[in-house]
């Protein structure tokens, strides 16, 4: 697909996938490199973007770009870090800010009939986010826009095509931040929009056959989006050459897995389902650490899903539903700004004996655009709307060593959990949602009588891909039914608690 418009350099802003999702939405493709992994085919790219960074220019560790074939000969916009690198490399001035510039600001001054601020005005909402602050501009700067505190606030090179800015334009605090972006990218650089959903799946089906031919392709369904939408893209190129699998790993939701065959039946797909519960539950067997727990399921998952892919004479290629974020964090910027949490099970891991070519549909997208993706291919909105679930399942919503009883239990509280989000028309606004079973028992009375059972906590997230996320303000009537619902009808629990921790500093995930 020849749609290398954008070339975004990562110096590892938590920001830096941001800009990438607002440039996305302009319907303009972009990539994100490391800063010091540009890409060879430089003159394939329209525009450059130089991200934000936790370094300082002033520091021992400044982050250098070889910005040689980049500067003066593409256009350029350097957000935050990049603009405070071009003023101190160039002849400005760079200094520590008297006060840490965080949070919103307003454009105080706009510089007249200024394309790169064509449609926003004085007044304008941006947000900071810097320590240090430019006291000089680099030679032959222009002043293009201030705010009250901030007077350099953003700058343009004269005989060139290059912006600088020290807000965040990608942000949702900025308001006008689109408007920028696209100022820049399709006024000033002259990209074209023609990444939509619709010439996604028409390239990547049309790819796809050319390089799978006649071969046939082996999938492990999951369930969620991303497998799902990756599945309906190489049905529609190779058809019955693909070979579907979908295996329980009795960590699934309650009913999950005949519920998502039963779905599958209807979108034509060629699958098979496979029982293995007591095959992982006895690898987790006496297992309490999170790592070992998702080593385990990974071990299992290979050696069954393995078994089956046996079973399929002459397959030539392994299908996986990776998507972009998957391949960021694991080429992660400088060999490490965005550290990697928990390891992934999309990326990496799968054994030498598993001599299969591997393909990955989806290795371009982001999660909204999967599901913009699938709505485009009529997927029902049922399947598309899912909130994720992680791979290891319910194991890492176990705190602790894993018992069928305690799968039991948590499959239940989860069920009722889900349902009345459901039934109170909440389940939407939720991007996940889950129960966790806490390892501690307390004392509660139900009746006459003393009991000692489980606690469970609850846990509801917005987000848009989970690299940040707030708690959902559930209604409080919502939570006392479902509270008093859970400890009515699921035996062994006898209190509810709900998380109301932001990521971060938490995960969505306890495990």
């Amino acid at each position: 697909m020849q749609h290398n418009n954008v070339l975004i350099l990562d110096f590892g802003s938590q920001y830096t996938q941001l800009i990438a999702r607002r440039v996305r939405e302009l319907n303009i493709y972009c990539e994100i490199h490391p800063f010091n992994k540009i890409p060879n085919n430089i003159e394939s790219y329209k525009a450059v973007i130089l991200s934000g960074s936790p370094n300082s220019v002033r520091g021992e560790d400044v982050l250098h770009p070889d910005l040689k074939h980049i500067r003066g000969e593409k256009p350029l916009l350097a957000v935050c870090y990049g603009a405070q690198y071009l003023a101190h490399f160039s002849g400005g001035e760079v200094a520590p800010s008297n006060t840490r510039e965080y949070g919103r600001a307003n454009l105080s001054y706009i510089k007249e009939k200024e394309p790169f601020f064509y449609n926003i005005y004085e007044g304008s909402q941006v947000w900071m986010s810097h320590s240090d602050t430019i006291k000089k501009l680099p030679e032959n700067g222009v002043l293009l826009a201030s705010t009250h505190d901030v007077e350099n606030a953003a700058y343009k090179i004269e005989g060139e095509q290059t912006y600088a800015i020290q807000f965040h334009p990608e942000v949702y605090h900025s308001k006008d931040g689109k408007q920028l972006l696209e100022n820049f990218l399709v006024d000033i650089a002259g990209v074209n929009q023609d990444w939509t959903p619709q010439s996604f799946v028409e390239e990547t089906v049309e790819d796809l056959k050319q390089k799978l031919g006649n071969d046939k392709v082996v999938l492990g369904l999951s369930g969620g989006v991303d497998s799902s939408v990756a599945a309906m893209l190489l049905h529609k190129a190779i058809g019955k050459n693909l070979y579907c699998i979908f295996v329980n790993n009795g960590l699934l939701r309650k009913n999950e897995f005949h519920d998502v065959l039963e779905q599958y039946k209807g979108m034509g797909l060629n699958v098979k389902g496979v029982d293995a519960s007591a095959r992982f539950l006895d690898a987790l067997k006496g297992l309490s650490d999170p790592e070992q727990k998702r080593k385990a399921i990974g071990r299992v998952f290979i050696e069954v899903f393995d078994d089956e892919a046996h079973e399929i004479t002459d397959v030539k290629w392994l299908a996986q539903g990776t998507i972009y974020p998957d391949v960021i964090e694991s080429v992660s910027a400088t060999g490490g700004p965005s550290a990697t949490i928990k390891s992934h099970h999309n990326v990496g891991g799968l054994p030498d004996f598993m001599k299969l070519k591997v393909v990955e549909p989806l290795k371009a997208l982001f999660k909204d655009e999967v599901r913009r993706v699938g709505a485009s291919m009529h997927m029902e909105k049922s399947l598309l709307g899912r909130h994720p679930f992680p791979g290891p399942g319910l194991a890492i919503r176990i705190l602790g060593d894993i018992t069928a009883e305690k799968v039991r239990i948590l499959q239940e509280v989860d069920a009722i959990f889900i349902n009345n989000l459901k039934k109170w028309d909440l389940y939407d606004s939720v991007w996940q949602a889950g129960a966790i079973l806490l390892p501690v028992n307390s004392v509660g009375v139900m009746g006459d009588e003393r009991t000692y059972e489980k606690c469970v906590a609850l846990r509801a997230v917005e987000s848009t891909d989970g690299m940040t996320a707030d708690w959902v303000n559930l209604p409080y009537e919502f939570l006392q039914k479902t509270s008093n619902e859970i400890i009515n009808k699921v035996k062994g629990v006898n209190r509810v608690v709900y998380d109301i921790s932001s990521k971060p500093p938490a995960t969505i995930e306890w495990e």
